[in-house]
């Protein structure tokens, strides 16, 4: 997963990851161009996986 893969349908992922884990907000889904590993570590305190679990995750949706 690179981030042109995570822009470039993110609204859709982002959507599916707050269904999967309701509690995430938009503040720890929010995806700014180069700073996908501060998204991702805001993801990994709350749900205690590690980055390259994140990014299969999120590949997986």
């Amino acid at each position: 997963m690179n981030t042109t893969e995570i822009k470039g349908n993110w609204n859709e992922q982002k959507g599916k990851l707050k269904q999967k884990f309701g509690f995430l907000t938009d503040n720890d889904l929010l995806f700014d161009e180069g700073k996908e590993d501060e998204m991702l570590g805001r993801l990994q305190k709350k749900l205690g996986k590690t980055k390259d679990e994140l990014k299969k995750l999120i590949a997986g949706l």
